[in-house]
């Protein structure tokens, strides 16, 4: 072999193990460290892709939080447009329960007592009662003198008689008048808001039927149900 050859040759070898040796070293420690700082540092050296599984599990978790979230917020909507069933009818409805059309005339009545039981400053409980007692009495029809189909001289929604002192005929058929006239009389009656309907009607009407007016409640409570936010 050469001489001159074989001395040039020695110092390559001896400097290629040398980065050989160096690149394991570097590698060896990159795998100490890697071990020692665990998955957090390995997720953030590996950033996610959008097509991977990973991702696309978040993503869908994220998906159905938002539609948990909209229907939360729907129904929360849906609960504003009508008082609780609870508010209505807080001891329920007693016995069997009639219903007949609301339409025309009689809508724009239960609109008005609505209406004037807000005004009153009284709650959805009161006009349930209101709309109750005048669905007994008059079939939520404002009547006038009905001659000898008449009940004495009762008049309007509620069959209020001037002569009893509930004011003139022209006041009892005002619908807004009339509705104010029953609520007074209802506001002095202790514990109303807790009575059964035919109860708390009754102590203000003094009905020859005092069980009537409970048929009407379940009826009463719809329809107040869904006018009170319209």
């Amino acid at each position: 072999m050469n001489t001159t050859l074989f001395s040039r040759w020695l110092p390559a070898v001896e400097q290629t193990s040398l980065v050989r040796r160096t690149v394991l070293g570097v590698a060896g420690l990159a795998f100490v460290g890697g071990a020692v700082a665990g998955p957090a540092v390995a997720a953030q050296a590996a950033p996610e892709h959008a097509g991977s599984p990973v991702s696309q599990s978040v993503m869908a978790d994220k998906a159905d939080k938002g539609k948990a979230d909209k229907g939360k917020s729907d129904k929360g909507k849906a609960d504003k447009g009508k008082p609780s069933r609870d508010r209505l009818v807080p001891r329920g409805v007693q016995g069997s329960q009639s219903r007949i059309d609301v339409s025309g005339e009689r809508s724009d009545n239960v609109k008005a007592i609505v209406k004037a039981t807000k005004k009153a400053g009284l709650g959805e409980r009161a006009a349930v009662i209101a709309v109750g007692t005048s669905l007994q009495e008059s079939k939520l029809e404002n009547l006038g003198h009905l001659g000898d189909r008449n009940d004495h001289d009762s008049l309007g929604l509620f069959q209020q008689r001037p002569s009893s002192g509930w004011g003139s005929p022209d006041q009892i058929t005002d619908p807004e008048y009339s509705t104010t006239a029953f609520l007074k009389g209802l506001k002095q009656v202790d514990g109303w808001q807790e009575m059964p309907l035919t109860d708390a009607a009754q102590k203000v009407q003094v009905s020859a039927f005092p069980d009537a007016y409970a048929q009407w409640e379940d009826q009463a409570a719809d329809l107040v149900a869904n006018t009170w936010n319209s």
